[in-house]
């Protein structure tokens, strides 16, 4: 399946002085930026055809894939001057970057891709801004066995907010953790029929339209995940997931405990 990314955002709550001049999508995790840890999990499962919607810092999205260097993240020999991969990330994938508008909202981004995404009705996508361990295989299969229009991946919430019942009188009843209620939040990725592009307007949302006039109808379906979910939309959660993967903790590189049962180092 092919897989649009969302990366067109302005990524106004991860503004710094440097992140004005870096895209979100381009925030370092470690050695890459953000968005390629996205497509390396697609890829991982064997979707390696990427779609960017691109908007806000489009050029220095281009230009790092431009200039790729696979030295960077992978093993290699140097010998008489010649650089010889022990492995590669991205030799086999097939990205499109389409310029989707500055100011356009995600379903609009949605819109702007419909004609590169083939035949295949179904097609993966992303925020590009959240890490997971989620068995994706396991997501689509369920998407496809009851041939939804659209299925989201649905997380604990990711907060250490507290809800307050409180009575009439103003007495405070009962004080519960949000996580301790059966509730789920939107996680970020998604398994698409091409049909739900027909519920987004112009200038329209991927959620707050298609989703929302889905819902109740049998053809929204939540994937849950109680594993690990990590979002990077502020430059705190960014920094945090930096700092663990240069901990060695990463539970969202999955394809990496491919590569040590091969006995291939980091």
């Amino acid at each position: 399946m092919k897989v649009v990314l969302f990366c067109g955002g302005y990524g106004m709550r991860m503004r710094t002085a440097e992140s004005d001049i870096i895209p979100k999508p381009l925030q370092m995790v470690g050695p890459r930026p953000l968005l390629w840890h996205v497509m390396r999990y697609y890829a991982h499962y064997g979707h390696k055809e990427f779609i960017l919607c691109l908007g806000y810092g489009a050029e220095k999205i281009k230009d790092f894939f431009l200039r790729y260097s696979e030295t960077q993240s992978n093993d290699f020999v140097l010998h008489d001057g010649q650089v010889e991969l022990l492995r590669s990330d991205i030799s086999d994938w097939t990205i499109t970057f389409v310029d989707t508008g500055l100011e356009s909202p995600i379903g609009e981004r949605l819109r702007r891709v419909r004609e590169h995404l083939g035949q295949d009705p179904y097609f993966l996508a992303n925020y590009s801004d959240v890490l997971t361990d989620a068995p994706l295989d396991k997501m689509i299969d369920k998407a496809l066995n009851v041939a939804a229009t659209a299925t989201m991946l649905i997380v604990p919430p990711n907060a250490s907010f507290h809800c307050v019942d409180v009575a009439s009188t103003g007495e405070v009843k009962e004080v519960l953790p949000i996580t301790a209620f059966p509730v789920g939040v939107n996680g970020g990725y998604f398994v698409l029929n091409q049909d739900v592009i027909d519920l987004i307007p112009e200038n329209g949302d991927l959620v707050g339209d298609a989703c929302f006039s889905l819902a109740g109808t049998g053809r929204l379906i939540g994937y849950r995940h109680d594993g690990f979910w990590r979002p990077a939309d502020t430059f705190k959660e960014r920094a945090e997931l930096d700092a663990d993967y240069n901990k060695g903790i990463r539970p969202w590189a999955v394809w990496e405990s491919e590569h040590e049962s091969a006995g291939v180092g980091r």
